[in-house]
């Protein structure tokens, strides 16, 4: 069988592990990012306006304002991870400090007193929308399943003639050309037979398709890693004009870009007899993609006191490319590839989202603001979907995925220069079982003072949330419980122009 030798590659994306339902998942969610003022009142701004993260919400918001202004804000966000697996229990935290808003808005009034559109304005901002750093240790003793599930699964279909390289060949130049000829499952299998964790059933015939674990049944000690960095954020470029005294229209047009990194390791070791008693496998994966999305919004004033919102965005369009590399390393052999498996570049379409808002004034004391806001993850969608793979991810979303709401409910009340804010938030699971990734309940708390011309405004808020992830897609599919909590700092200087 001849074979091309490639040192990097490029996969069709059937059968590829690189994209599944919990990416789009994670590249479709949005966390609660912007100014201070915003996170103190948990982000329940779709009626009010007036503040640069509104935008996020409705971009109706920047022709409430009255002046041309602008805000920068840097947050301190700390992740605790509590990961309960078997009979294992491990417990880290870590801090990041970033940007997470800047921008600014122009007001142009009208000159004219007749016209019926008073002003207009014009609005650029940057807001970081998730934040991808974190790691965490499953630790546990695990009774019916190895690792070498994994390879055993992916093994199961192939011919043994393409796990076993020829004369002139190399390991990595034929894990190279199962990459760009056969997929993924081949790669998998290939790592799994030349690291002695399966064999062959019948080791004479080439054609053999089937393998048995040399993993001796018994109890595991596994150790898997999780660690990641990157994040997802938008620029928006935004524009919105008030109708007579009460009614406040905007778009947003929305440049996307995701940077995403992960490395996993399963190290694992048994006491069990079989040839095989230690496995260390490492899977490092890099994503980066960009995309495209607007959003709509109307904001009305019903007297004084009430203010009605709704806005739609549009989903957003990404296209993605992404790069991994591997390394098997067993008790009897070492396997490392040292190939870069180029994926061709995709594109992920996100679902849209639907957004209703009511806000009450109280004068110049206080106002109380509420959102509601619904998104379908069942439509997340893979593209081109005439490719099997993409198709079979597709139909998992929407069989494993649902439309979640979300609610949000925050106040503000005022004592001459000083404001005092707070807020609460409840976000419903994406997942059909709920307990993937479970229900998100966060509060917020905040202060600000207004010194003229420039206000300063700090916020905390927090929130908690249970995941229950799986160790790999195939073969090791059992999952650990994670209880994580995830505490923000954000500091605000806003200022007239």
């Amino acid at each position: 069988m001849k074979r091309l030798i490639f040192a990097f590659i490029a996969l069709t994306s059937v059968a590829m592990e690189a994209q599944n339902i919990n990416d789009a998942v994670r590249y479709s969610s949005s966390d609660l990012y912007g100014t201070a003022r915003y996170r103190a009142m948990s982000g329940a701004f779709g009626a009010l306006g007036g503040d640069l993260s509104s935008l996020n919400v409705n971009p109706a918001g920047s022709a409430v304002f009255l002046r041309s202004f602008g805000s920068i804000s840097l947050d301190v966000a700390n992740k605790e991870n509590e990961v309960s697996y078997f009979d294992g229990f491990t417990s880290n935290s870590n801090n990041n400090l970033d940007l997470g808003q800047a921008g600014v808005v122009f007001v142009f009034d009208s000159n004219n007193e007749s016209n019926a559109w008073r002003k207009f304005t014009i609005g650029f901002n940057y807001a970081k929308t998730s934040d991808f750093e974190d790691d965490y240790l499953i630790a546990g003793t695990n009774a019916p399943t190895s690792i070498g599930n994994y390879f055993l699964d992916y093994a199961n279909g192939v011919p043994l003639d393409l796990l076993m390289p020829m004369d002139d060949e190399t390991v990595s130049s034929l894990y190279s050309w199962l990459g760009e000829n056969e997929g993924y499952g081949s790669q998998q299998a290939l790592l799994g037979y030349q690291g002695y964790i399966i064999n062959a059933d019948n080791p004479d015939d080439m054609e053999n398709r089937t393998y048995n674990s040399a993993v001796a049944q018994g109890t595991y000690d596994q150790e898997y890693t999780y660690a990641a960095t990157g994040m997802n954020g938008k620029f928006s470029f935004n524009f919105a004009t008030q109708f007579q005294d009460n009614l406040y229209l905007g778009l947003n047009l929305n440049s996307h870009f995701l940077d995403y990194e992960r490395v996993t390791i399963m190290d694992e070791l048994n006491e069990n007899g079989g040839a095989i008693n230690s496995i260390y496998f490492e899977d490092n994966l890099r994503t980066v993609g960009s995309g495209f999305s607007f959003q709509l919004g109307g904001i009305a004033r019903l007297g004084n006191r009430v203010r009605l919102g709704a806005s739609y965005e549009s989903p957003t369009w990404y296209s993605i490319s992404e790069e991994t590399t591997q390394y098997l390393e067993t008790n009897e052999a070492v396997v490392n590839p040292n190939i870069v498996n180029i994926y061709p570049e995709y594109t992920l379409q996100t679902p849209g989202k639907y957004t209703g808002s009511l806000a009450v004034l109280f004068g110049t004391q206080g106002l109380i603001s509420f959102d509601y806001s619904y998104k379908d993850y069942s439509n997340n969608k893979f593209k081109p979907t005439g490719d099997p793979g993409f198709n079979a991810q597709n139909t998992l979303m929407e069989q494993n995925l649902k439309a979640a709401s979300t609610y949000r409910i925050g106040g503000e009340y005022r004592i001459e220069a000083f404001s005092l804010r707070g807020g609460y938030r409840f976000e419903e699971s994406p997942y059909q079982n709920e307990t993937t990734i479970g229900d998100l309940q966060g509060y917020s708390l905040g202060v600000g003072y207004n010194f003229g011309n420039a206000r300063l405004d700090f916020a905390y808020d927090a929130y908690d949330q249970e995941r229950n992830p799986q160790l790999y897609q195939v073969g090791l599919t059992d999952t650990a419980l994670i209880n994580r909590t995830n505490s923000n700092y954000t500091l605000t200087l806003s200022f007239g122009i």
